[in-house]
């Protein structure tokens, strides 16, 4: 292949060069196009643009492949821990036993939050969405925590990413403790941080909480398939505000925000409405054959993936998951049934072969939250609690990258010309 790359505008050759990583296809380097041509790029929603270099996270949606610093996500979920991938993600290579303890204990002291901050909850209404808590309670932290905002300092930058990883744990659970009015519980450093998490959620201060194991072994694998996912709407949107040098607690805080939204974080939310829907397993082939005919508006949620266009490998993890859970917690609901008789349908229906509408992470981490206890209102929370070392993974990676510049995306602007002002008494 050419190492550069011609481009032919009205009047002028231009030749660009081409870069390669270390795995993925290769990229045009059109940093210095509108200097030569005067021209930009037209590419809405950015999916044919890199926006970055990055060597943290890498996905081939043809092959079905997700890779955090080279290993494989199949193999993470299946024998590592949500702590040993956060510290993969932050530091580039897996911890030694050492460090994997000195890590865990960091974050563990990391876990409570500054006790102002219940007063600040008391703020919302009951009924406020745990995403609008966890928003305004990450941005929030920069007004308590000065020591860790000076992003140009490498030791303040790793306490502050260690304490959002810390915290928002704490920051979920207190939102849904906050929205079914029970008293919020301080963390507990004796259990794990996804143990913590559970008992701070589901515990209650008159009675001892014992944390399942099973349960707690599926939500770490949770908090693993979700830890990050390349550059996606809202990790773009991280490291855009990091950009412009923000503080990383308004990074994450923007990064939730952006979550937030249907289209991004809500899916797992759409699959178990749409399994609830069905209702019962009977039901299933009217809506398969709803979802085969193109004048049916009905489209099956959590099958097929914008990314992946082969099996979403994380969703292999997830199917043995959901098994484990309904069984240790001998769940007899006919929305769970409808789950695992249509992802058997759809797996061996030539429709959906053909198509490759395979059930992704979604369609199975729903069913599993709603099984644990979960309303569906913490879903994308509980999504935001995990992303969260994503996001400031790559928030370090931005700032340490020298080649980073502020975002400033052009357009291509399709308004009015230059008019003159006309007074209002003569319009």
């Amino acid at each position: 292949m050419s190492d550069t790359a011609k481009l032919q505008v009205p009047g002028k050759d231009v030749e660009y060069p081409i870069l390669s990583g270390s795995v993925g296809p290769d990229v045009i380097d059109i940093r210095k196009l509108y200097g030569q041509t005067g021209k930009f790029t037209y590419d809405p929603g950015f999916t044919s643009t890199a926006s970055c270099e990055s060597g943290l996270t890498y996905i081939d949606g043809d092959e079905g492949i997700l890779l955090h610093r080279g290993y494989p996500i199949g193999q993470l979920a299946e024998h590592s821990s949500f702590m040993e991938v956060s510290y993969l993600l932050l530091n580039g290579e897996l911890p030694n036993q050492e460090e994997l303890t000195a890590f865990e204990n960091t974050i563990t002291r990391h876990t409570m939050l500054h006790e102002q901050l219940a007063t600040f909850y008391r703020g919302f209404r009951r009924d406020a969405h745990p995403m609008a808590v966890m928003c305004g309670v990450a941005g929030a932290l920069s007004a308590f925590y000065h020591d860790s905002t000076d992003i140009t300092d490498p030791k303040q930058r790793m306490i502050a990413s260690h304490r959002l990883i810390a915290k928002m744990p704490t920051i979920a659970a207190m939102a849904y403790k906050y929205s079914v009015g029970q008293p919020f519980l301080y963390p507990d450093n004796k259990l794990s941080y996804t143990g913590n998490f559970l008992r701070m959620t589901f515990g209650v201060p008159a009675e001892e909480y014992e944390v399942n194991p099973v349960i707690e072994k599926a939500m770490d694998r949770i908090f693993i398939l979700h830890a990050d996912h390349e550059q996606n709407a809202s990790t773009s949107t991280v490291r855009l505000a990091g950009s412009s040098g923000a503080n990383p607690f308004a990074c994450i805080a923007a990064g939730i925000a952006c979550l937030w939204g249907p289209a991004h974080g809500g899916a797992n939310e759409a699959a178990l409405n749409m399994l609830r829907e069905i209702g019962r397993p009977e039901r299933i082939p009217e809506y398969i054959a709803r979802a085969k005919d193109k004048n049916d508006p009905f489209r099956l949620m959590g099958f097929g993936h914008r990314v992946y266009k082969n099996y979403d490998p994380r969703a292999t993890v997830m199917q043995k998951t959901v098994r484990e859970v309904f069984d240790a917690l001998k769940v007899n609901d006919p929305v769970f049934e409808v789950a695992l008789q249509l992802e058997e349908m759809a797996l061996n229906d030539p429709y959906f072969i053909e198509k490759k509408l395979f059930p992704n992470v979604d369609f199975y981490s729903g069913v599993i939250l709603s099984a644990i206890g979960f309303p569906t209102t913490m879903f994308t929370a509980l999504f935001a609690l995990a992303r969260t070392v994503g996001w400031v993974a790559q928030w370090n990676e931005m700032i340490s990258d020298p080649e980073q510049k502020i975002g400033r995306p052009r357009q291509l602007y399709t308004g009015p010309v230059q008019r003159d002002y006309v007074p209002v008494g003569q319009r």
